[in-house]
């Protein structure tokens, strides 16, 4: 492996902009393209980036929960808890529901597609990136 300064200086400013990046898919993929599995695999290409530059001990300790078998796991959880709130109601599972939070001088319109997608963004981040990691 190269110590290369210029890549580790870079891959700071980079993952930033990635994991950002990759969050602005996940929300934008209700009304367009994207989602939880392209921000996901967005977020995957920063943890890879980070290994490249400082290593694939520093890459794992970049990830959320510093674990990817404790990401993935989490992000299933999330996804499969995303349709009780329909059981509750008397629905089918998996039924999504959409409900709108008034703010000071908007309103926020929230779902459970939200959970769904989050649960997949962080199953896709944590199985990917754990893969990556382990080559």
């Amino acid at each position: 492996m190269t110590d290369s300064l210029i890549l580790r200086t870079a891959a700071r400013l980079l993952l930033v902009l990635l994991l950002v990046l990759s969050v602005f898919v996940l929300l934008r993929g209700h009304n367009e393209p994207g989602g939880g599995f392209i921000g996901g695999l967005v977020a995957v290409s920063a943890s890879i980036l980070w290994a490249v530059a400082h290593g694939s001990a520093a890459g794992r300790s970049r990830l959320p929960l510093g674990d990817p078998l404790r990401l993935a796991a989490l992000g299933v959880l999330l996804a499969a808890m995303s349709g009780i709130p329909a059981l509750l109601l008397g629905e089918a599972y998996l039924t999504h529901l959409w409900a709108t939070l008034p703010l000071l001088v908007t309103e926020l319109k929230v779902s459970t597609v939200l959970i769904f997608d989050l649960g997949v963004y962080l199953c896709v981040w944590g199985a990917l990136a754990g893969y990556a990691l382990a080559l």
